[in-house]
């Protein structure tokens, strides 16, 4: 019974960190995007804590782009912002309270790692490349 009653806690106090996105509407996604000045956007899916959304470039081309549903903030792999290195981002996510950081690689914008959370469960991460921010936090599928 005391395992149970912990195991109930535990996933109600790790709830806030697998919630549904503060963006809950496709409406706020494709507001952010037209605020962003990307006025053709097709697609858009809350996928692994973000929102992905094609859009059309001022090259005319389209292209992926990701939108943090906490802020609005967009991050486009090919926007004219420096990355962080990996060193920087290692440091920012051990701040967060992340530990034994692997399989980390950067996709456009953002970067990816799997680590273990305080309590030690193993989670994927993503991280913005602009601020070493953690933007999305998901259990880890893999275990």
């Amino acid at each position: 019974m005391k395992a149970s009653r912990f195991l109930l806690i535990a996933l109600v106090a790790a709830a806030p960190a697998f919630a549904q996105p503060a963006m809950p509407a496709t409406a706020d996604a494709l507001q952010a995007l037209r605020a962003a000045g990307y006025s053709d956007v097709r697609e858009i899916e809350f996928d692994d804590g973000l929102w992905e959304a094609e859009v059309r470039r001022d090259n005319g081309r389209w292209g992926e782009v990701k939108v943090d549903p906490a802020t609005g903030e967009v991050f486009d792999p090919i926007a004219n912002r420096p990355v962080l290195e990996l060193s920087a981002v290692l440091a920012a996510v051990e701040a967060a309270g992340y530990q034994r950081v692997h399989d980390i690689d950067r996709e456009g914008a953002l970067w990816e790692a799997d680590a273990y959370d305080a309590g030690g469960m193993q989670v994927e991460l993503r991280i913005s490349a602009y601020d070493g921010r953690i933007v999305s936090v998901r259990p880890d599928q893999d275990d």
